[in-house]
């Protein structure tokens, strides 16, 4: 069963939390969290994206910067911009999206459950990235970014969760602007009968699955050995064996396409790219444009090249549909044309290839095919929280770049110690 637990959470004074918060680490480039802490020392990227306050040339991984990660999250505690509560409590995090509502948990999850795979993986993860993640927690002592946990819906606990944000006050309600404006309201849940609740509905779950995070996950258990190795009195309750969550009930998951931008041809002439994706496709013309181009069901791409939408069709026999890994879209578009005819090997390598998040619209595929930079587009329909799981539970690996989650998690809400 998942062994999810209350901790005693860093928190903003509330007066300060929509300067404080901010997006997560991974979304913004240097130069992005540079404009961003613009004029707001209280910004949470100066912990999650020290460089912001090193010179621009400094290396991503050098020593100064995690040390000055650790220097700015204890600057923000005396400085009491941020205030550990007193006793555990779990944390109840609501997002909305426009219409897109999701209610996680926030909670420290067991490391012991990420390697006996009672958290279940679904992806690859980079040695550069999780040895990057290992050095911040280790050097802060402490999770700042959350892991995107989900499970299989349970409608006791789901029901228990509306309950208390129904009749408990918030202790945060606030808008952020990013790329698309999401509301975020936050409770505390110190009461000792509540906490015990929790406690026995997770008792009742058999897994959790990571949605988002697997970098952070691995950097956990990795950070957790080194600090058992360093603790002759190790007894497996101490707070590093723990790793800072927010957790979903699938049916409240929001992925969007992940679609693919080309440089080339690798080579060919259009008619002879043509003839090959007819191979494989069912194609033809669209009449639509931007937003109303995108994939209507599962197997259908839609592909912008010469300034025209094309609808393909994956053909029956071009993929096994009962394989988890081989029916996914984006195993279908790279086994059947990414790979084979334009010579896309790796996509996590491969320079000729981009990646867009579906939150920034088909009509951003057009730009980026209009501008010159791209030769063509692909843009593909959402892989499901359901296949994610099938993946999953199958112990395999999904391709790179399948998935994308919106919203994304606020950093800086909470902050989970690892003393």
């Amino acid at each position: 069963m998942a062994n999810v637990r209350p901790f005693k959470g860093v928190r903003p004074q509330k007066h300060l939390v929509e300067r404080i918060a901010s997006p997560p680490y991974d979304v913004l480039n240097s130069k992005e969290a540079r404009e961003m802490v613009k004029g707001n020392e209280y910004s949470f990227l100066h912990i999650t994206k020290p460089e912001v306050d090193l010179p621009e040339d400094i290396h991503l991984y050098d020593d100064a910067v995690y040390a000055k990660a650790a220097a700015n999250l204890k600057a923000f505690m005396e400085k009491e911009w941020m205030i550990q509560d007193s006793a555990p409590c779990y944390y109840i995090y609501k997002q909305q999206m426009g219409e897109h509502v999701q209610t996680g948990l926030v909670a420290a999850a067991s490391v012991d459950d990420y390697e006996n795979d009672i958290i279940k993986k679904h992806e690859f993860t980079r040695q550069d990235k999780e040895d990057d993640r290992t050095r911040h927690v280790y050097a802060l002592n402490a999770n700042t970014g959350p892991v995107f946990l989900t499970y299989q819906a349970r409608e006791s606990l789901d029901s228990f969760i509306a309950a208390y944000m129904e009749h408990n006050a918030s202790v945060y309600r606030f808008t952020s602007h990013d790329s698309i404006d999401v509301i975020h309201t936050f409770w505390a849940v110190d009461d000792q009968d509540a906490i015990k609740k929790i406690q026995n509905e997770f008792d009742q779950i058999p897994v959790l699955y990571v949605a988002d995070g697997h970098h952070r996950s691995a950097a956990a258990t990795r950070v957790r050995k080194m600090k058992k190795d360093e603790n002759s009195g190790h007894t497996g309750e101490e707070e590093y064996n723990f790793f800072l969550s927010v957790i979903f009930p699938h049916d409240q998951m929001y992925i969007m396409d992940y679609n693919r931008v080309l440089k080339d041809l690798n080579g060919l002439s259009p008619e002879t790219f043509m003839s090959a994706v007819d191979q494989f496709f069912t194609v033809k013309k669209k009449e639509e444009t931007g937003e109303a181009a995108k994939p209507s069901v599962c197997h259908e791409f839609s592909m912008f090249f010469k300034g025209e939408w094309y609808s393909l069709q994956a053909k029956k026999g071009t993929f096994d549909a009962d394989d988890p890994i081989a029916s996914l879209d984006v195993a279908i578009l790279q086994n059947n044309l990414l790979s084979p005819v334009l010579g896309i090997g790796d996509p996590r390598k491969d320079d000729r290839i981009d990646f867009v998040g579906g939150i920034r619209g088909m009509k951003e595929l057009e730009k980026c095919v209009k501008s010159g930079d791209y030769v063509l587009a692909f843009a593909l329909y959402p892989t499901s929280i359901n296949q994610l799981m099938d993946v999953a539970d199958a112990g395999k690996v999904m391709p790179p770049k399948s998935t994308w989650f919106e919203p994304k998690l606020r950093s800086g809400l909470c902050v989970h110690l690892l003393d």
